[in-house]
């Protein structure tokens, strides 16, 4: 069983910065796809940014430039770095882990998510 936790969100000003985090927990081996999703109210959840399983990063038009995805290891954590925020970009935030050999779609696991709030 996976469990995904994350962390770091919270309320900034258009312009300012956070850093997402989400802690992997169970036995994650092989092949997999790890990203952050976002969902905006009465919006669909959209794809933000993803670590394919060779660890090629793939990230959303709306976010290059700005949103940057890193994987710790060792620490069984997954960041996003959020740069130049802008009030657009006020969502919950959910990390979502697949097993396979391409990022689908449909992840299997999914966090609670943590909310970020941009203000302009």
């Amino acid at each position: 069983q996976v469990q995904l936790v994350e962390s770091g969100g919270g309320s900034v000003q258009a312009g300012g910065s956070l850093r997402l985090s989400c802690q992997v927990f169970g036995y994650v081996y092989g092949l997999y796809c790890i990203g952050w999703f976002h969902q905006a109210p009465g919006k669909e959840r959209e794809g933000v940014a993803f670590i394919d399983p060779y660890g090629s990063t793939r990230y959303a038009d709306s976010v290059k430039g700005r949103f940057t995805i890193s994987q710790d290891n060792a620490k069984n954590t997954l960041y996003l770095d959020m740069n130049s925020l802008k009030p657009e970009d006020t969502a919950m935030y959910y990390c979502a882990l697949d097993f396979g050999g391409y990022c689908s779609p449909h992840f299997a696991y999914w966090g609670q998510g943590t909310q970020v709030t941009v203000s302009s």
